[in-house]
């Protein structure tokens, strides 16, 4: 289905608005969905160079850092930075599901998919309860060469607070080959030991790209050495 890229004008968000209203929220992409909540840009920046920064910074935010890290973009204020974070808290609301539950850890990468096509790096941490339902999803860290000094305390502090049953380990490859690096397999080594110590299983970790993924569970890689 085509997507639309448009200027900052009210012809192109009224057509944007419409193909939506026909095709359905499956229509626009997230680069759109935000364009749409936005409304317009500023004098200073159309709406399609304020959308990137603002999915930019969605993508590399937390619940509890998303709404200051999205007033930090010139042109966002306090009311769209608001406006923002509420839309995508009252999305993850009405798409909880308790009866849900993922039957195998990589039934998580349609949580985790958007960030398949980043740029650059996105480490994240699924905790789950004892129920294999998901509690939260949490950007680690962002860039490349961070897996290599990524410590375990970084990945267990919120589970530890959300008291999790559970964690999967999660990020992306940029260049698109999904097979771990040294660092990758060094890293879950080093996070399996400490999820043992912790009493919070690992149960997997998952590497996504654009046209697929590795589990280290399925390649029977989750193994401390």
């Amino acid at each position: 289905m085509k997507k639309y890229f448009f200027n900052d004008n009210n012809e192109d968000r009224l057509q944007i608005r419409e193909l939506t209203l026909a095709n359905g929220l499956d229509f626009p992409s997230d680069f759109e969905l935000i364009m749409l909540i936005l409304g317009s840009g500023t004098r200073k920046k159309k709406i399609e160079m304020l959308s990137k920064d603002v999915l930019d910074v969605v993508l590399a935010s937390n619940s509890d850092n998303l709404i200051q890290n999205l007033q930090k973009i010139d042109g966002i204020g306090k009311n769209k930075a608001l406006a923002v974070a509420a839309a995508l808290e009252f999305g993850r609301r009405m798409n909880r599901n308790p009866q849900a539950v993922l039957s195998s850890p990589t039934d998580v990468i349609p949580f985790i998919k958007s960030y398949a096509m980043q740029p650059t790096e996105h480490f994240l941490c699924i905790s789950m309860n004892g129920s294999k339902e998901i509690l939260s999803i949490r950007v680690v860290c962002v860039g490349s060469g961070n897996m290599a000094v990524l410590r375990s305390a970084e990945i267990f502090s919120e589970p530890v607070k959300e008291r999790a049953s559970a964690i999967i380990i999660a990020h992306n490859h940029p260049g698109g080959a999904a097979f771990p690096s040294s660092a990758d397999i060094q890293t879950t080594h080093e996070i399996l030991k400490a999820s043992k110590l912790l009493g919070i299983a690992l149960l997997d970790h998952v590497i996504i790209t654009r046209n697929g993924y590795f589990s280290f569970l399925e390649n029977d890689m989750l193994t401390e050495d």
